[in-house]
């Protein structure tokens, strides 16, 4: 009998008025601690922003580039004694659910960042979501994400008007739908497929589309099954496989671990039908450097100073090189 892992992760949920997406970290059982909410090997949890409330704080936020909505936790909430506003219904990977939301009078980035007003932000678990909040794409729309994996940061700024690459960084634009951006300079095993950037996610997943023609193609590696927690702690079972190469732009990942499972943000961005890949944190981390650009709409890798192969057991693996 095949192994059952468990993998926490920011399962993708959205509400009737935008997508949401809780953060969390990929584990097995045995290595699973729930006190670990910042630091440990959960790359989307250490690296974190500061934000004010209200005029206080600061507060670490997680960014999600795969969430349309901004989401508190209610231990926040509640420490800050916000108003309840109107409840939203979720729909996540484990299904459907009714959760809180808070008024938020001002949220801001930075002392120099741009702010939401006004804002009705839903209340998930400060577990699930594995940190005091998350910043979705409504607070990014003009700014650029930098996520910096050699100095272990994030950062965020205003997005320049015209955006000059540096020789060492691999530009692929972007198509932009319901605010996100969308690569299509991409293939799986030579399968043309869509990719979205997915800092809210601690691992890479495809889509049912992909994994059946490759499938078809016999381009897919064996598979085991995974458990995958979503924003509301439901799980959901998902086939955890992998692909042995992906191209974005002028970068190959080569053995990527992939997640097979159906969220809804296949749905939402009308690619149910086409094959897509979420590419997570795991996928992102064996850069120097990743930029998602929101306003000029590229988004940017920076490669490690030499090309490198992980080697844990059995399915874990990959690594990035230059296409020539």
């Amino acid at each position: 009998m095949r192994a059952l892992l468990s993998i926490h992760h920011r399962a993708k949920a959205f509400a009737a008025i935008g997508l949401l997406a809780c953060a969390a970290h990929a584990t097995t059982p045995e290595t699973t601690d729930p006190n670990q909410v910042q630091g440990g090997s959960d790359l989307s949890a250490r690296l974190t922003v500061p934000v004010t409330i209200n005029g206080g704080g600061p507060y670490h936020f997680v960014v999600d580039t795969g969430a349309e909505r901004t989401v508190l936790s209610r231990e926040l909430a509640q420490r800050l004694t916000l108003a309840p506003a109107r409840p939203v219904t979720l729909l996540s990977i484990a299904g459907s659910d009714q959760v809180d939301t808070a008024m938020v009078g001002e949220l801001q980035l930075t002392a120099k960042g741009n702010r939401m007003s006004d804002l009705e932000a839903p209340l998930l678990a400060e577990y699930n979501l594995g940190a005091v909040g998350m910043l979705g794409i409504d607070s990014l729309q003009t700014k650029k994400v930098v996520l910096d994996f050699r100095k272990m940061r994030m950062s965020i700024s205003d997005a320049p008007r015209k955006a000059w690459s540096d020789d060492d960084e691999i530009v692929v634009t972007a198509r932009r739908r319901l605010g996100q951006l969308i690569m299509v300079d991409a293939e799986a095993e030579g399968q043309k497929i869509a990719v979205i950037i997915d800092t809210g996610s601690a691992v890479s997943i495809g889509n049912p589309a992909l994994r059946a023609r490759l499938t078809q193609r016999g381009k897919i590696g064996r598979s085991v099954p995974i458990s995958i927690t979503s924003v509301t702690g439901g799980q959901t079972p998902a086939d955890y496989s992998s692909i042995r190469n992906i191209r974005i732009g002028g970068a190959h990942l080569l053995n990527m671990p992939i997640a097979f499972a159906d969220p809804q943000i296949f749905h939402r961005l009308g690619l149910e039908r086409k094959p897509a890949l979420l590419l997570g944190m795991d996928a992102l981390r064996m850069f120097d450097r990743v930029s998602i650009d929101f306003a000029n709409r590229d988004v940017r890798f920076v490669l490690p100073g030499s090309a490198w192969q992980a080697q844990p057991p059995q399915l874990a693996g990959g690594f990035v090189q230059r296409r020539g």
